[in-house]
């Protein structure tokens, strides 16, 4: 009766050792394909564009304008009337930029509107 077990779990391991196989195999095929969809909605979104840490546009890094003309909140100090109402006043300039523009006008996502145009990257 052993015999006919031993015979029995030879063909089930094989099977086995093709279904690692196959997982594996399919793992990484599913990974490759995840990839390929990731990087062709990265071109195709025009992000690509926008990365400047790419070789291609070394050229073009000592170009842009290091200085940031945002003015944040700091994230630490005492609570008080003063610093409430310097949040306040941070919070109502930038929600009269954005209730400022038209939601329905073509231009409202142009690099102007969004403020990501650099004036003097393209002299």
């Amino acid at each position: 009766m052993s015999e006919d077990h031993s015979l029995a779990s030879e063909p089930n391991k094989a099977w086995y050792q093709t279904r690692i196989v196959l997982f594996i195999g399919g793992s990484i095929g599913v990974a490759i394909l995840l990839v390929l969809v990731s990087m062709a909605l990265y071109v195709s979104s025009g992000a690509a564009q926008l990365d400047l840490s790419r070789p291609g546009y070394q050229s073009v890094q000592n170009k842009v304008d290091p200085s940031d003309k945002f003015k944040s909140f700091p994230a630490s100090g005492t609570v008080n009337e003063a610093t409430i109402d310097q949040f306040q006043k941070l919070y109502q300039d930038q929600v009269n930029k954005v209730t400022a523009t038209d939601a329905f006008n073509p231009d409202v996502l142009s690099n102007q509107a969004l403020g990501i145009d650099a004036p003097g990257a393209d002299q």
